[in-house]
């Protein structure tokens, strides 16, 4: 637990930092050129040939060893992938065809040395300081988001963003502790959830707002915001964004579907902390599928029904292609039928574990 940690480390504020769901990298950046290093220091440079570009770009330090974790991400709407879409960058040829179909983004999180100078017996709070200076935060490259603290419920509730996000958990890092080459040690601890488990119910929800495209998807919507309904309170409260599983063909259906549901402000039978580039009165449901159902910090879904001040999201939501047109936005998925699609998980998982 976040306060079994804290306690690890000294009840003293930490370093509380996102766990991708990619590739750990060494980066070593010399005026020759890049060399990318796995884990186990094996030179994996030809794999990504758009790391160099954004290592050579956005890191402004000439000479410098950083680590970082490479991501696979949706190129249209930013949303970070499955581990398993970035193993198809670990191939010895068709390498320009899978850097197009599968690109990435990279999140530093620490700095060996910089300009010649060894930070790796600097504590981690003053390298992570030298890092935050010397990586430029773009679309694809920025230090790894972060959170000092010593509460136990301020890491909770980030790690449930942080899951929200597509990534694991979090790590958590003693602000004093010096660099371990391959050994975290006790200075660094990762903080997981208890479970993890596949969702194979597809969700009927309903479109709410939607979020301007980029990319391919310049020029119309890149990403929707979804919402179930609460038949206890008659609204929609929000619950996932979605961005993955629309052809080029929908993309350009379904702006002409919502158009006449447009509104200028939110309707006021939708909930949500997020506020989307255009609002749609619920009309349109959509199926969906996940990966599983997780604890929100964002989506109000089941607020205070599983956790106090933590609502229910879908982690990587994709559109299976079907519109239920079959289907009034009050026959959507209910809140209540999220929640005990949640319970279930936990208990596939009990029975696993037994």
């Amino acid at each position: 637990s976040a306060k079994a940690i804290i306690a690890k480390l000294g009840n003293k504020v930490v370093a509380a930092e996102y766990k991708l769901d990619g590739e750990r990298l060494q980066i070593h950046k010399r005026k020759e050129g890049v060399t990318l290093f796995s884990r186990r220091l094996e030179v994996i440079t030809h794999n990504y040939p758009d790391v160099l570009e954004l290592v050579a770009k956005n890191v402004a330090s000439g000479e410098a060893i950083l680590e970082a974790e490479v991501v696979a991400i949706n190129e249209d709407t930013g949303e970070y992938l499955p581990f398993q879409e970035l193993m198809h960058r670990r191939r010895k040829y068709g390498v320009a065809e899978a850097m197009k179909q599968y690109p990435v983004a990279l999140n530093f999180f620490d700095l060996l040395s910089a300009d010649r100078k060894d930070y790796t017996n600097f504590p981690y709070g003053e390298r992570r300081a030298k890092l935050e200076s010397v990586v430029k935060e773009t679309e694809r490259t920025r230090p790894v988001p972060a959170l000092r603290t010593a509460d136990p419920e301020e890491i909770e509730k980030f790690m449930e963003d942080a899951i929200a996000n597509g990534c694991e958990g979090l790590v958590v890092k003693d602000l004093d502790g010096v660099y371990r080459a391959g050994a975290r040690e006790f200075s660094w601890v990762k903080l997981k959830r208890e479970y993890r488990s596949e969702l194979t119910d597809t969700i009927d929800l309903v479109i709410v707002g939607a979020f301007h495209g980029r990319g391919r998807r310049a020029g119309t919507y890149g990403t929707y915001l979804l919402a179930a309904y609460d038949d206890k309170k008659a609204n929609f409260p929000s619950v996932s964004k979605i961005g993955t599983g629309f052809t080029d063909e929908d993309l350009q259906k379904f702006p002409r579907l919502l158009k006449k549901y447009e509104s200028r402000v939110k309707p006021p039978s939708v909930e949500s902390n997020l506020v989307p580039d255009v609002w749609f009165r619920p009309h349109l449901v959509i199926e969906t599928i996940a990966s599983e159902i997780t604890l929100s910090p964002i989506h109000p879904a089941g607020m205070g029904r599983i956790r106090k001040e933590s609502g229910l999201a879908l982690r990587f939501p994709k559109f299976t292609g079907k519109i239920r047109d079959d289907k009034k936005p009050e026959d959507a998925t209910t809140v209540d039928e999220i929640v005990e699609m949640y319970n279930l998980q936990l208990k596939k998982v009990e029975r696993v574990a037994q």
